[in-house]
């Protein structure tokens, strides 16, 4: 049997000083990926600038990924006998739901809600409001997502679009599904330090961009002979 590499969605869950990682394989690789680079516009020139700089940036570009994940409960249930008693129970509904869990906040996980909890016990027996307030705010958990050994990069899922398309006569449960996945990549400015996994997520954007410049140069290499003729200098 051939080898088959799958891209995947992979969710870190703080727990105290480890990481639970929660790792969404994908069922069937999309067949088609948009790959988008956005620049902003230059800043305005200041009080004592004439013009402005056509080249000047703030930062990194933008870059998103957009792609569409099929789903079918009757592959998972020939996949193997664990897969084909949960495919047998809820259809494509965990991976659904796995999908989904990535757009709510890290309060909303079991591990964030269990801290959410605690501190709120802990105000009933006497604990400052500081303390209390020590709970993190809404954030989203950190996402990697792996494309192969030469992309992986920290992600935050900005659309998630689902389409079912049938269902179990037991429990309406959807049995095939069509997602529609927007991903924006987060830059290493972006990543804050108070995050325990922020190393895990630079490492990886440093990995990414180390191995694009390479790739960048060896393409320089191979053109350089025909580019020389091009040039008009």
């Amino acid at each position: 049997m051939a080898f088959y590499l799958r891209g995947a969605l992979v969710e870190y869950l703080p727990a105290g000083p480890i990481a639970i990682a929660n790792v969404i394989v994908f069922q069937y690789n999309p067949e088609t990926m948009t790959h988008t680079w956005t620049q902003s516009d230059p800043e305005k020139a200041g009080p004592n600038q004439t013009t402005e700089n056509p080249l000047a940036v703030n930062g990194d570009p933008g870059e998103s990924f957009s792609f569409t994940l099929f789903l079918d409960a009757a592959d998972t249930i020939a996949d193997s006998a664990a897969a084909a008693a949960i495919a047998k129970a809820s259809g494509v509904y965990s991976r659904l739901a796995a999908l989904e869990m990535l757009l709510f906040p890290s309060a909303a996980t079991t591990i964030g809600l269990l801290g959410t909890v605690t501190a709120k016990i802990g105000s009933l027996f006497g604990a400052s409001r500081t303390q209390e307030q020590a709970v993190p705010a809404n954030t989203l958990n950190t996402v990697l997502f792996v494309w192969g050994p030469g992309r992986i990069v920290p992600v935050r899922v900005t659309a998630l679009t689902v389409t079912e398309r049938l269902y179990d006569r037991a429990l309406l449960n959807p049995t095939h599904a069509e997602v529609q996945i927007t991903l924006r990549v987060l830059t290493s400015d972006e990543l804050h330090d108070d995050d325990v996994l922020t190393g895990v997520a630079k490492a990886a954007n440093a990995y990414t961009r180390g191995l694009r410049q390479s790739l960048a140069v060896a393409n320089s290499v191979n053109a350089a002979e025909s580019v020389v003729g091009m040039l008009p200098i």
